[in-house]
């Protein structure tokens, strides 16, 4: 099963995510693409851990989703966040299509239940910046792809879950 969470910033979408997967057998694996750059991150890093709780393992990993998963397939996984991820492919130099055809073939035949999250850029003014346009258009496509192969597409909102794809 692949649930797609999407949302914009502070919307609730992590929690929601969490506690989807939960609704699976434990342990949990957390897919981390957050890297810790900043006193702001750390503090966002420490909340997040705090609230899961017991039954969870962290994994992190900025880059590769794809060895994470196929080392952890038939697991209940929980990838947060996929804009973060692309982030790091943008600023590593990254093959975003190759990382991101790579990323829908390990879902399509990952054996166990994922929950992916990420956030909605694509509402807001097109940015002034070549960079921040480049990633609002890849972020956008990658959405794109993530919604065709999932199973469920859920939009949080202020908190609220619109099922999307049910």
């Amino acid at each position: 099963m692949i649930h797609f969470v999407l949302g914009g910033a502070k919307s609730g979408k992590s929690r929601f995510a969490e506690n989807q997967v939960m609704f699976y057998p434990a342990p949990w694996i957390y897919l981390a693409t957050a890297r810790c750059g900043d006193y702001e991150m750390q503090k966002k890093i420490n909340e997040h851990q705090k609230r899961r709780g017991h039954g969870w393992q962290t994994i992190e990993e900025p880059i590769y989703l794809v060895d994470s998963l196929q080392a952890n397939n038939a697991r209940s996984i929980l990838i947060d966040c996929l804009t973060l991820w692309l982030t790091n492919l943008l600023l590593d130099n990254q093959n975003i299509e190759k990382e991101t055809c790579q990323l829908i073939d390990a879902l399509q035949v990952f054996q166990g239940n994922i929950v992916i999250v990420s956030n909605e850029v694509g509402q807001g003014i097109v940015p002034e910046n070549e960079l921040a346009r480049r990633f609002v258009n890849e972020a956008g496509i990658l959405h794109q792809k993530i919604a065709a192969v999932a199973h469920k597409f859920t939009m949080i909102v202020a908190g609220y879950p619109l099922d999307i794809k049910a």
